[in-house]
């Protein structure tokens, strides 16, 4: 087994999370209902037809498939990138985003949207709900921006691992 694939089971193990994380609300939950945890903190099930955000979550559905295009564009790119290498952070947050990228592209293509849950809020303000996947996506890119200050040295310049 080459290096560079054993960043994939962190991949294995966010697209389990999030699929059974998923599961668990949506046999639990009816669409729109909330239970809240925490003054601040409430699972939901949500269904989200765009990307972040809600971003064209209106349009009549070709956003699934340019959205579906995207998330394999950006694994294929993301697994070149690992194949390549580089420091533990970098290859780790790599494989937080092809992780979350595949999970929530199995609800887009099984499901036809995708499904949230954690909502935060205050005082009648809400941060749009998100999952797993979301999470593991927002990690890996901190992961990658704070890999990207940390000093290089001239072996990890040529793609060597430290």
């Amino acid at each position: 087994m080459p290096r560079w694939s054993r960043w994939l089971w962190i991949s294995v193990a966010v697209i389990a999370l999030d699929q059974i994380t998923k599961a668990a609300i949506a046999a639990s939950f009816r669409l729109g209902e909330a239970s809240p945890v925490t003054p601040f903190f409430s699972l939901i099930l949500a269904y989200n037809t765009g990307a972040a955000f809600s971003f064209l979550a209106g349009e009549a559905g070709w956003q699934r498939w340019l959205f579906t295009v995207i998330a394999i564009a950006a694994c294929v790119l993301m697994l070149w990138l690992l194949k390549r290498g580089g420091s533990a952070l970098y290859c780790i947050g790599l494989a937080l985003i092809v992780g979350g990228a595949l999970g929530n592209l199995y609800d887009r293509l099984v499901l036809g949207h995708v499904i949230d849950f954690l909502l935060f809020h205050w005082r009648g303000w809400s941060y749009p709900a998100f999952n797993v996947a979301d999470s593991a996506i927002t990690c890996g890119a901190a992961a990658l921006i704070v890999d990207s200050f940390r000093q290089r040295h001239p072996a990890t310049a040529a793609g060597e691992e430290r």
